[in-house]
């Protein structure tokens, strides 16, 4: 079975820290976000999706970029959108680890830039253009296709 998602993921920043999702079970890192819902706005579903996740009000947010990606999980092919929206937020506790989420199955991190570049956050064709982006704020968009990263800038 084949799936195509539409995806919104947020790069929120702390004291020159980025937040990062982990997903308990499966041990793997990847940017806040979600799915975009049928029917349902870009805008809608960003900010739906930080509220189910984190319980915090965003106090405005840019789109920077865009990742296609496309994987295969679990015998499943999946081709997935995602829009990434530099975020600023109110309301996220001071502490390295947010202890609660709404979702149990996730958990909050906030990453140096150092660990950011260390650690295997999905996809990886994100993570090299927000480490990019991080540096010279130029609008990204970039692929992967089976683990096979093409970058671009604008």
């Amino acid at each position: 079975m084949e799936n195509f998602e539409v995806c919104v993921r947020a790069i929120i920043r702390q004291r020159g820290k980025i937040l990062i999702c982990q997903h308990k079970e499966k041990g793997y890192y990847f940017f806040p976000g979600g799915h975009v819902n049928f029917g349902e706005s870009i805008k809608d579903a960003f900010l739906r999706e930080i509220r189910e996740e984190l319980n915090i009000a965003v106090k405005n947010f840019l789109f920077i970029g865009m990742v296609d990606n496309i994987y295969e999980e679990e015998g499943q092919k999946h081709h997935e959108i995602n829009f990434v929206f530099d975020t600023k937020v109110v309301g996220v506790p001071k502490s390295k680890v947010i202890e609660e989420a709404k979702k149990n199955h996730i958990g909050f991190i906030l990453f140096d830039k150092k660990r950011s570049s260390k650690e295997k956050v999905l996809p990886i064709a994100l993570q090299k253009a927000i480490l990019k982006w991080l540096k010279d704020k130029k609008f990204f968009w970039a692929s992967q296709i089976y683990n096979k990263t093409i970058f671009n800038q604008i």
